[in-house]
């Protein structure tokens, strides 16, 4: 079974930086091809902000976060990170991290992938 564990989250003031961190671990991880971070406001639909695609390490962002955000992965210790520099209010949500076995033809569609984590919080004040 998959296990994949956020860690990373705070609070920060606008302009600020946070860097997530995704732990994964499970057997099942290593046939992974995508592994991407969503996020959920309250009262919002969970949205994809950024995906990677693990062989090649191509990358997926959602329009909002381009140039801000930044997926990258260790594959040496199975982990995945997202670095976030200019954060804005609007950036306040629950993050998650996902890995899905095969890719959804969207790589930040939610309903595509198979595991996730519990999330953490990023909290940015004005």
């Amino acid at each position: 079974q998959v296990q994949l564990v956020e860690s990373g989250g705070g609070s920060v003031q606008a302009g600020g930086s946070l860097r997530l961190s995704c732990a994964a671990s499970g057997g099942y991880i290593y046939r992974s091809n995508c592994r991407a971070w969503f996020r959920q406001a309250p009262g919002k639909e969970r949205e994809g902000v950024a995906a990677v695609f693990v062989s090649d390490g191509r990358t997926s962002y959602a329009d909002s976060v381009k140039g801000r955000f930044t997926i990258s992965q260790d594959n040496a210790k199975n982990t995945l990170y997202l670095q976030m520099n200019s954060l804005k209010p609007e950036d306040t949500a629950m993050y998650y991290c996902a890995a899905a076995t095969d890719c959804p033809w969207h790589w930040l569609l939610a309903s595509g992938y198979d595991y996730w984590g519990q999330g953490t919080q990023v909290t940015v004040s004005s």
